[in-house]
């Protein structure tokens, strides 16, 4: 005896009994045969599954085969059973016998293998593709942390062991896994129970049919669990059991997937076309009446039951008690609410449909078979209706290809499942009548292993949320732009840790698993969300450091034309004559070209001004302690000459130029070289300083620069040896011991220079070197020429013939007694000395 009356697998069962009598008043299939058909109700338990299907081989209600009904007839297939449960009890039995076994609800993905379940096929989608559909629908919606729940049963159990692989490939978590009892357990229930209420996850999967689904809705209600949004599977989606006004606030907003919606034609007057009168032996129409009008049918021995439930308290409430008030058979259909005359929802209905055709379908090719053109044997044999055996229908049903009655392709694979086909994706939502209502959202189509998921922008989804806004569903939240995922160790990867990314790394997008490096010329900005161009630093011309020393360059340059003027004007004079004046005017030229070329040092850095730079600043120097080697030179013979108080020949001054012209013609030849072997390359730098990008130059060798400005310091050195030496010679103008501390300037400026320019970076690199080479220069120029200058300009009485080549008169003892300029040019002789001890 069934405990409870299903009003909806009723109307599955009349769906087929009417689909059998539109295929026998058919003409186009099996035109010369008749199918018929026996039912046995498996109570929805494996049990009285296993046993229908044993009484179902035997025909005699005895426990051996002979695949022959009551009547006789042929037994051809099974249609069902109504849970995968029970498909895979039965299908343990027929297929033993390799007899054609065809579902209609039962998705279980283990139905797909046939090894084990050889003659089962199916016209629902296997659970595979419902888990890739809610996988999908779950990353649609960008949902991470799901919970899931299922029956504790073949379809609950595979479902959700399908649904967990799906989840973990798309790198997705199940926060919790629970099952509902079969069999009432509280402490099992309150579990599952706990397990929703304590669960971050806000979204939870439904793995299980409305029957076993039922007592969990009551136990949620009782508890008050809300603000949840349950992911509904095929089996309960649109379950009037489950879709009741009054859990609405519980279940509102649910989302799933349903079989495809259709109409049947003729099939609503059928269902209306019952009454227990009209067969008395129809045990099941008479127990559908008893339930549905609560009432006893008179002179029936057909129990009176109604659908148990389980209270709070764990205890079963079961009647079968016959009722009071008998049935008069004048009740009306029309007055009924309940599944078996809801024709808004036929979906599961329409695959009984298409089962039941399945099997006609195969039947009638086998059927038409021509022998000699039959599919067995070597001599092509056909197999004939009164004696084939399962496998032999078997062998059409693999083929099977046919179109439903709204012209849709029905195809089956070599598993026995549905190549292609789609999933309705609905909400509950509230009608206008206060009814709930499957609003279709959405639409996931399949076809071998292309998946797609469809919801337009513009679909209408109701949410029971608080806010009534897409939920949320994490176990950490999404990390922000700018930081990575961290895992926690030995927890699942959907929680995590926000670690901010490193400089010069960044993620754009939220939850990024790994910061994304910057390319060479970008770096991260302070939130290490975005990838920025990197600060670009070189001296520039328009910052107060570079317009500072351009000015100072530029005001050297000029005064250095300032003293050429002077000594242009005041060419005659003895001061100016004095010890060559052709290279005083070379020494001036050579001070200008060094504190100019210090303004190629200033701004971006480009090829040629890298090869310039260093080129013209070893030259300009080279010209200048050249000449002033000349000079000292003359000095250092001139103090000989006055040691040895003999009139001796001083150099004369094409000598000294012919220094100046070697001296110059060497360096222009070792930069010459160096320019085109090695030369100097501008290249941004960018190890010093990651954020920015550093214009400098690359010197290119090394060797060649260090052989340049090491012949300058080299001549420098020769300078300042020879004016040291001549450093006592007693002329009346100093110019030996100017020259001398002005070589003593240039080596103390340049000495300093090498660990500034060593220790520091970027454009104060640049800076020390413009620094070096203005200081070295106004050096020079102040040690050399502004005592001249002074003399020439505010002196001028010193600035004669006697006071520079000869003794100073005592009578005039507001000039020192100082020695003279070694010599004089005039007549382009050498005018000795007069020593004055």
């Amino acid at each position: 005896m069934c405990e409870g009356f299903n009003f909806r697998g009723f109307r599955w069962m009349k769906t087929m009994i009417h689909t059998i009598k539109e295929i026998n008043a058919r003409k186009d299939i099996l035109p010369n045969h008749t199918l018929g058909y026996q039912i046995f109700d498996s109570c929805y338990t494996i049990s009285k599954a296993m046993e229908s299907s044993l009484v179902f081989l035997t025909g005699q209600e005895e426990f051996k085969p002979n695949f022959r009904n009551s009547t006789g007839s042929t037994l051809a297939a099974m249609v069902g059973a109504g849970g995968s449960s029970l498909s895979v009890a039965a299908s343990r039995i027929l297929g033993l016998y390799y007899m054609p076994q065809v579902g209609y609800t039962s998705s279980c993905s283990i139905l797909s293998d046939k090894f084990q379940f050889p003659s089962y096929l199916r016209v629902v989608p296997s659970d595979k593709i419902q888990s890739e559909a809610m996988v999908n629908l779950i990353k649609h919606f960008g949902w991470v942390w799901v919970g899931a729940v299922a029956a504790d049963d073949d379809y609950g159990k595979y479902g959700v062991k399908t649904f967990k692989e799906k989840m973990e490939s798309a790198n997705l978590c199940v926060a919790f896994s629970e099952t509902i009892p079969k069999v009432y357990s509280n402490e099992k229930m309150q579990k599952a129970i706990n397990a929703v209420k304590n669960s971050t996850a806000k979204v939870i999967v439904l793995y299980t049919s409305d029957i076993d689904l039922s007592p969990f809705v009551l136990e949620l209600i009782h508890h008050n669990v809300t603000d949840r949004t349950w992911i509904a599977s095929e089996a309960w989606i649109t379950s009037a059991l489950i879709a009741k006004p009054e859990y609405f606030p519980y279940f509102g907003g649910s989302i799933g997937f349903a079989l495809p919606r259709t109409t049947i034609p003729g099939l609503k007057e059928f269902l209306y076309d019952i009454h227990p009168s009209k067969d008395p032996n129809d045990v099941l129409t008479i127990e559908f009446w008893q339930t549905a009008f609560n009432c006893t049918w008179p002179n029936s021995s057909v129990p009176y039951n109604v659908d148990h439930r389980v209270n709070m308290t764990g205890k079963e409430d079961r009647l079968y008690d016959m009722s009071d008030q008998l049935c008069t058979g004048e009740e009306k259909l029309e007055d009924l609410k309940n599944t078996y005359l809801d024709m808004t929802q036929l979906r599961i209905t329409n695959n009984v449909k298409q089962a039941v055709y399945a099997i006609a379908h195969a039947l009638d090719l086998l059927s038409r078979c021509q022998e000699g053109y039959g599919p067995f044997g070597t001599n092509n044999a056909c197999a004939y209706i009164p004696t084939f055996d399962f496998w032999q229908l078997m062998y059409y049903m693999k083929e099977i290809k046919f179109k439903s009655h709204e012209e849709k392709w029905v195809v089956l694979d070599d598993n026995g499942d549905l190549k292609f086909g789609h999933y309705d994706i609905l909400n509950w939502q509230l009608d206008d009548s206060g009814e709930i209502s499957f609003v279709t959202v959405g639409r996931f189509n399949f076809k071998t292993d292309m998946f797609e998921l469809i919801i337009p922008t513009n679909s209408t989804i109701f949410w029971n949320t608080e806010s009534s806004r897409r939920p949320d569903s994490f176990c950490t939240q999404v990390c922000p732009p700018g930081t990575r995922k961290g895992i926690r160790q030995g927890q699942p990867i959907c929680c995590f840790d926000c670690i901010p990314c490193a400089d010069g790394y960044v993620s754009e997008n939220p939850g990024q698993r790994e910061c994304d490096p910057c390319g060479e010329d970008d770096w991260s900005n302070a939130e290490k969300s975005k990838c920025v161009p990197k600060l670009v630093e070189f001296l520039a011309y328009e910052e107060a450091l570079g317009l500072t020393l351009v000015i100072l360059s530029i005001f050297g340059a000029l005064v250095v034309l300032a003293v050429t003027v002077v000594y242009v004007i005041y060419r005659h004079t003895p001061l100016v004559k004095a010890n060559d004046r052709e290279l005083s005017f070379l020494i001036q030229m050579s001070l200008v070209i060094t504190v100019l070329s210090s303004m190629l040092f200033i701004g971006k850095s480009c090829n040629w001004t890298c090869m310039a730079r260093q080129v013209t600043l070893a030259l300009g120097f080279c010209l200048c302690l050249s000449s002033t080697l000349g000079k000292t030179i003359s000095l250092f013979f001139a103090y000989r000459i006055s040691k040895s108080k003999t009139r001796l020949i001083s150099m004369s001054p094409i000598y000294r130029k012919l220094i100046v012209l070697i001296c110059v013609v060497g360096e222009i030849g070792v930069c010459t070289a160096y320019l085109v072997l090695e030369p100097p390359r501008m290249f941004k730098n960018i190890e010093p300083q990651n954020v920015k990008i550093i214009f400098e130059c690359n010197e290119g060798s090394i060797e060649f620069l260090c052989a340049i400005f090491g012949f300058d310091v080299f001549l420098a050195l020769l300078c300042f040896l020879t004016t040291f030496v001549a450093r006592k010679l007693p002329d009346n103008y100093y110019e030996g011991k100017c020259i001398t501390f002005g070589m003593l300037v240039f080596f103390i400026v340049w000495i300093s220079f090498v660990p500034a320019y060593l220790s520091t970076k970027g454009k104060f690199k640049v800076a020390v070197e413009i620094f070096a080479i203005l200081a070295s220069s106004y050096g020079l120029l102040g040690c050399i020429f502004l005592p001249k200058c002074f003399i020439i300009l505010l002196r001028p009485k010193r600035n004669t013939d006697e006071t520079v080549g000869g003794r100073v008169p005592t009578v005039d003892r507001s000039i020192q007694l100082t020695s003279a300029s070694v010599s004089s040019e005039l007549n382009n002789t050498a005018v000795s000395t007069v020593l004055d001890e």
